[in-house]
């Protein structure tokens, strides 16, 4: 409902809301967590093993918005869709102060930590180009390690001789 008698300005002000609002953008996991991303926008996620300056692409698409294709949903994950990123910088958060206690018990410890993390600028929203040159997807540590050590046991495994009877 517009309150202006001008229906040319309530058109106006209607174009420009939804716009601010229905702006191509995506829902991406990484670290375990979920982040709605923007072309343009940086956000801080969970430590990455990639240098600064260096770009950085999330395979992990869960839903995709864009004025021309729509609201696109993945289950759980969509196919072709990608978001690219580059590394702003790597740091470390605030400290957050630990403090045990145990009443009546002379038991009083105080621990700190501050959380590794990366800052990341989205530069592109969208399906992967073809020709586009490839940036490093990135993998959890833990996706990792496994396929470090599966890798490795399949190396032991062929160095071995097979036993022969005679």
């Amino acid at each position: 409902m517009c309150y202006y008698n001008n229906t040319s300005a309530c058109l106006f002000l209607r174009s420009t809301i939804l716009s601010s609002y229905m702006a191509k953008f995506a829902i991406i996991q990484t670290g375990g967590k979920q982040y709605k991303v923007r072309e343009g926008n940086s956000l801080k996620v969970e430590k990455l093993d990639i240098e600064v300056g260096k770009p950085v692409v999330f395979d992990k698409v869960l839903l995709a918005y864009d004025e021309e294709k729509g609201l696109e949903l993945g289950k759980p994950f969509l196919e072709d869709a990608k978001v690219k990123g580059e590394v702003m910088e790597q740091g470390k958060g605030e400290k957050i102060i630990v403090f045990k206690y145990k009443p009546k018990k002379r038991y009083r410890k105080k621990t700190g930590h501050r959380q590794r993390y990366t800052l990341v600028k989205i530069t592109r929203i969208g399906a992967e180009e073809k020709g586009a040159k490839e940036a490093k997807e990135v993998k959890p540590k833990t996706e990792r390690k496994t396929e470090e050590k599966q890798t490795r046991k399949r190396k032991a495994t062929s160095k071995q001789k097979p036993k022969v009877r005679e």
